[in-house]
């Protein structure tokens, strides 16, 4: 195994992160899991060391249904993760949430199919519980330094995680929007359940980049393009930066949170 450096935070996100860090040194971490997306980065925020992957690979090259979210989240927990930040690209599947938001998730709804979930196969037979699947402190950490930024923000939210590499049709969206679910993605599951399995805190950071298809028939809303979606992540990339500057300090310490206690009761014996 790969000489690794101890960081308490991870962060899972896309490429355009680990420019605003301060590199110490990059990681090729191996996993009984294979290959994570791609090499780790440890970096300093505010003197807390973190561990950052980009989990499509620094070059993009990985589709959402090719990402080994195990082996990703496991090399964070052999570096020593305690709390995972996963920010991510997402649609709205509401009016009321508009792109440039900020949606901070405490609930999601799997879609996908066929990915590999859980580090559990047997023999050991593990029930984790996901009634509350996002870190309840983290999310409070991060509300609440997303208020004194000013940033717009919605500080609950259920993403639906689809398969991809696809986006959905018309009549999907429209299904997703009517069950009153706001937020779409590709990528937060299993990622977050995974975390879970191994006691860490994981928090999603939504930034809404477009109204997903369904919310097209609506009047006010009009057709997004490629170039659109790119120009939004742009612009609201310094945010999420700030974001998570001011989030990060803040979450090392007391783990007073269901996050570290989940294999708990979840053993069957």
């Amino acid at each position: 195994m790969a000489k690794t450096s101890k960081a308490k935070v991870g962060v899972f996100g896309g490429s355009g992160f680990y420019s605003f860090l301060k590199i110490k040194e990059e990681l090729d971490i191996k996993t009984p899991y294979g290959k994570p997306s791609d090499k780790v980065m440890i970096g300093d925020v505010d003197g807390v060391d973190v561990a950052f992957m980009p989990r499509h690979g620094k070059g993009h090259n990985l589709p959402p249904h090719k990402i080994n979210f195990r082996a990703n989240v496991h090399a964070m927990k052999q570096l020593g993760v305690e709390h995972i930040f996963g920010p991510c690209a997402s649609g709205s599947l509401q009016p009321g949430i508009k792109p440039g938001d900020f949606v901070i998730c405490d609930q999601f709804v799997d879609r996908t199919k066929g990915r590999p979930d859980t580090f559990y196969d047997g023999p050991k037979t593990i029930h984790i519980a996901a009634a509350e699947p996002y870190c309840a402190r983290m999310r409070e950490i991060v509300c609440q330094s997303a208020e004194e930024l000013k940033i717009d923000y919605h500080d609950r939210g259920t993403v639906v995680v689809i398969q991809g590499p696809r986006f959905s049709t018309k009549a999907e969206s429209r299904w997703f929007s009517s069950m009153g679910w706001e937020v779409i993605n590709m990528t937060q599951y299993p990622e977050s359940i995974l975390a879970r399995e191994l006691e860490i805190c994981y928090v999603n950071i939504s930034l809404i980049t477009d109204y997903d298809v369904g919310l097209e028939e609506n009047s006010d809303i009009k057709p997004v393009s490629s170039e659109e979606i790119i120009k939004i992540f742009s612009k609201n990339l310094d945010k999420l930066r700030d974001l998570l500057f001011k989030s990060i300090p803040r979450v090392v310490g007391k783990r007073d949170c269901i996050c570290p206690r989940a294999l708990k009761d979840a053993v069957v014996n």
